[in-house]
């Protein structure tokens, strides 16, 4: 009996003779390479492999969830054990020319878990509000919510509930991953109300460098005081600063 050619043989004819030819890795390889129809190639089509790619280069940071009715998840791993992708976490990838940003923990935060929120020291760092570097990503969860366990990266989670969670919520795009951040303002009231975690100096030093950089306005802060119920803490503060 003649040997198959490639993938044509592999999906005509007597699939069980013809799978006695090719090992799985052999046959998920040919899989990668078989085009499939694609407005965006010039040719027409794309393989899988190249569609991967594109949209890793595209989007910075790969969830195999996202692409799994698409793309399962093995070819992912398969991208990755050839060095065409890199896991940088459970289920996530990069490609390997992608640039890395200084909140690159960030965007891989958003691609695994895109509905928590980036909060305290997390958001002030993003916000250019500290001259700390926190070693965990800090977010904010409501109670009764999941507490994330499969992270690519360290977390410090607080609670927040009410208004306290819902109001103050900015989207910005990291190494193109939507994050969810708290507002500057809001970000300084939740420094104040956790200060316990975080030390009044942080809250202090960061109150300050808002009302030096004019990144908000500071009626801003006197509202996000009243959200978090700290206006009596921080209202010396704002008064003196300004």
């Amino acid at each position: 009996m003649a040997e198959p050619s490639g993938l044509s043989g592999v999906l005509s004819g007597n699939l069980h003779s013809h799978f006695l030819y090719y090992r799985r890795a052999d046959i998920l390889t040919m899989l990668l390479q078989y085009p499939l129809p694609s407005s965006n190639s010039p040719s027409g089509s794309m393989t899988k492999t190249e569609r991967v790619l594109r949209r890793a280069r595209e989007q910075g940071v790969l969830w195999a969830d996202d692409l799994k009715e698409d793309i399962p998840a093995r070819y992912l791993r398969r991208l990755a054990e050839r060095g065409e992708l890199e896991r940088v976490g459970r289920g996530l990838y990069r490609h390997p020319d992608a640039p890395i940003s200084e909140h690159h923990s960030l965007a891989l935060i958003g691609a695994r878990y895109p509905d928590v929120r980036i909060c305290l020291l997390s958001a002030l760092q993003f916000h250019d509000l500290t001259t700390q570097w926190p070693r965990k990503v800090w977010i904010a969860r409501e109670p009764g919510d999941w507490t994330p366990t499969a992270s690519p990266v360290e977390l410090e989670v607080v609670r927040m509930s009410g208004a306290s969670f819902t109001e103050g919520v900015e989207t910005h795009e990291v190494e193109g991953v939507p994050i969810n951040v708290f507002a500057p303002a809001k970000t300084i009231a939740d420094c104040f109300k956790f200060r316990g975690k975080v030390g009044t100096d942080t809250a202090i030093e960061a109150l300050r460098s808002y009302v030096r950089s004019g990144v908000g306005p500071v009626d801003d802060l006197y509202h996000f005081a009243d959200v978090c119920s700290v206006q009596t803490v921080m209202r010396p503060y704002i008064e003196a600063t300004v």
